[in-house]
């Protein structure tokens, strides 16, 4: 079997394109802090904005529950933060399939946004243990069913 296809980019980071080595190599960590989406919000200079999103139809833009709140807005949708902890390649297939598949055996929803080095996922705030739960599940089955890991 040829080794997993990785590259280096620009940065340096070997980032990982193999599907099982990703699962394998899976792991999650919860950005602190309690986050929304707001679009058509004038965002005063020096508030944080986590992520945007340019749509015709406007900016959306991540960004803290207190923070919105301070804006006026009541958030509709109040999610936890989770980054996935392992390098995938832009044009890696199938990792975000396969987590967002695991999520929703779990009635779980996720929206996901796509950065250089990690995906990050916004899920429902009183779901994030059980979202956690879930992607360790996925890696531990990928170890597991797929041969992959330290000691196989």
């Amino acid at each position: 079997m040829p080794p997993p296809r990785r590259t280096v980019d620009h940065t340096g980071i070997m980032a990982i394109r193999d599907l099982a080595q990703l699962l394998a190599n899976l792991s999650v960590r919860q950005r602190p802090g309690r986050w929304c989406f707001v679009s058509g919000a004038a965002i005063p200079v020096g508030m944080i904005v986590a992520a945007t999103v340019v749509e015709d139809e406007g900016t959306t833009a991540v960004i803290t529950v207190d923070d919105a709140e301070y804006l006026g807005i009541e958030p509709g949708f109040v999610a936890a933060w989770l980054t996935l902890e392992v390098t995938s390649a832009l044009d890696a297939v199938g990792l975000t399939a396969a987590v967002a598949t695991a999520l929703a055996h779990r009635g779980i929803s996720c929206n996901v946004l796509a950065g250089y080095h990690h995906d990050h996922l916004l899920v429902p705030e009183v779901r994030s243990a059980d979202a956690i739960a879930a992607i360790a599940a996925l890696r531990a089955q990928a170890t597991s069913s797929e041969g992959i890991g330290p000691n196989r």
